[in-house]
């Protein structure tokens, strides 16, 4: 039996799966990861910063402008969608499986996919957040608005609820996907070098039966999984329908 028919068997014999995913599964969706040759941490820009430094609380306070002029360009994709990864792992959920998605992505496709349980570890672009009264505005707002998007009530700045650096994540959210972690029998990591912590930690608190990780690029953690693909995940997909 080829590693295919392995993971496929994994998959259909699976009741309970989780989904830990990163930048890599929204490539195939036009969204660049961060770290690669093509990546948004080399891409060049006219802001004499890191990237890293762009995307800080500290840099948001105190450069607005141009970390808005960034975000849009360069962590935004409004037009793009969800792939066919994202929809192979919604599509379980509808053979009865328990099918939970922790994800370090802030790009939604995950829910447009249909995955009904998603854990959003960075937040998410479609959620922003007025600084000063808490009001709500979704992206078409943000993107409508001429450099920094301000509250349309209090005129205050308004912050996308993504987890910048120097911020910490969300407590409840990181003891929901924990518990999906540590709960399900089969864990799938698809599209992450899992080098960004707290994270990438994550992973050592499965205890269940399988542990397959999907990525272009080797990890660290290879050798501690029972199928290992150093390959697109589109192709994987296509190998397992």
């Amino acid at each position: 039996m080829d590693k295919y028919e392995e993971l496929k068997q994994i998959i259909n014999n699976s009741q309970s799966i989780v989904v830990f995913t990163g930048a890599g599964i929204s490539v195939p969706s036009g969204v660049p990861d961060f770290r690669s040759a093509d990546g948004i941490y080399n891409q060049k820009t006219r802001i004499k910063a890191r990237p890293e430094e762009i995307i800080s609380h500290s840099f948001f306070i105190s450069h607005p402008e141009e970390f808005y002029e960034f975000y849009k360009e360069k962590m935004v994709y409004p037009k793009a969608t969800y792939n066919a990864a994202h929809k192979y792992f919604a599509d379980l959920q509808n053979q009865g499986k328990r099918v939970i998605v922790v994800t370090q992505n802030i790009d939604g496709f995950h829910q447009e996919a249909g995955s009904k349980i998603v854990y959003e570890l960075h937040g998410s672009i479609h959620r922003n957040f007025c600084t000063r009264c808490s009001r709500f505005f979704d992206l078409n707002y943000i993107m409508k608005q001429e450099g920094v998007p301000y509250c349309d009530k209090c005129e205050a700045i308004v912050k996308p609820d993504v987890v910048l650096y120097e911020e910490g994540l969300d407590e409840d959210t990181i003891q929901r996907a924990l518990s999906a972690i540590m709960t399900s029998e089969t864990m799938i990591i698809v599209g992450t070098s899992l080098t960004v912590y707290p994270a990438a930690s994550f992973v050592r608190y499965f205890k269940g039966s399988h542990l397959i990780l999907i990525n272009k690029e080797s990890t660290n953690y290879d050798n501690m999984c029972d199928l290992c693909f150093n390959e697109d995940i589109i192709s994987v997909i296509n190998k397992i329908k």
